[in-house]
């Protein structure tokens, strides 16, 4: 068994959440496999993440640092990420299913001809070959695939996996940025952050979600004082996004982000499929709406057929007792 690679993704200097979830499945796969578990590092000023990554137990660490690396150029990146792939030899690497973790994904596995798997909940191994479990046809069945064709490209869902501590010394290696016109062909000149003290929607481990049922989008102050109170990110279904009540970005479902929190709050959602794919992996579901035979029902764990506007006030209250 050759080694596993993996993608760690940061931003700004830091690393997300998720990208240390990749890290602990990939030391896991490779405790299991008896391989070695390399790590990529790409940015400027990264170098000093290593010692992060080297608390996930990281055999390897692979850093591209360079100022030229400093905003994400998918074409640099995938090229960079593909050179980490022909230094170790991996028979699997794994991403993050993130948005830049999908498209490197789909760029490596082009160039390094490899087989893609996406938006992974389950992994483990069969034999001499990966076998993972996925969703498909919105969420509604699940798809065991076994890659027996090597190297195979893995993205994660994020909050699925645990990003579990496990102290090593890896082997702190550069990897040489060598790019051409043809792999900076692509790139972003200007990147706007949203400018928010709530925890960003992929990563959060509480959402709290409105839909149709808000009514409008002077009523989400409601939604924001629970997730204020809860430390929440929060979400809307694509009726409330194509209402122009909340911006896409807060969009979940099929058509917006895929969230698998600890605890969704779905306020006034009736539970469409195209929403449901978007977060039925949450581990604790509480749906909020007036009609019983809402569809959300069918995936919550707790359910509670009542006028929201007198819920989630109550729930904040509550809240805010209980956490003082």
């Amino acid at each position: 068994m050759n080694d596993i690679l993996v993608f760690a993704e940061q931003r700004n200097n830091q690393l997300k959440s998720y990208a240390l979830e990749a890290v602990s499945e990939g030391r896991r796969l490779a405790d299991a496999a008896g391989a070695k578990l390399s790590v990529c590092l790409i940015g400027s000023g990264v170098d000093n993440l290593s010692a992060t990554i080297a608390t996930y137990g990281a055999d390897r660490v692979l850093v591209a640092d360079e100022a030229a690396l400093a905003t994400y150029s998918p074409g640099a990146y995938a090229k960079l990420l593909h050179d980490a792939l022909l230094a170790t030899q991996a028979s699997v690497v794994l991403l993050s299913s993130s948005s830049m973790g999908r498209e490197l994904g789909a760029l490596l596995a082009a160039k390094a001809d490899a087989s893609l798997l996406s938006d992974v909940v389950e992994t483990s191994w069969a034999e001499d070959h990966l076998v993972v479990k996925r969703p498909v046809y919105a969420g509604k069945a699940f798809l065991r695939v076994a890659a027996k064709r090597a190297p195979v490209v893995v993205t994660l869902r994020p909050n699925v996996f645990a990003a579990t501590e496990k102290a090593g010394a890896p082997a702190i290696e550069n990897l040489q940025v060598s790019l051409s016109d043809t792999d900076t062909k692509v790139t972003i000149s200007n990147t706007e952050m949203k400018a928010s003290s709530r925890p960003e929607l992929t990563e959060a481990s509480i959402i709290v979600t409105g839909g149709r049922g808000m009514g409008g989008p002077e009523n989400y102050t409601i939604i924001e004082e629970l997730a204020d109170t809860l430390g929440a990110a929060v979400g809307a279904s694509r009726a409330a996004v194509d209402a122009g009540w909340r911006p896409h970005a807060d969009q979940v479902g099929q058509t917006g982000k895929t969230v698998s929190p600890n605890l969704y709050i779905a306020c006034g959602i009736s539970g469409a499929i195209q929403h449901l794919a978007g977060m039925n992996s949450s581990k604790c579901i509480v749906a909020i709406n007036t009609d019983p035979e809402a569809p959300i029902f069918k995936v919550a764990n707790y359910g509670i057929v009542a006028d929201l506007f007198e819920v989630v006030p109550a729930l904040n209250k509550a809240a805010k007792e209980l956490l003082g």
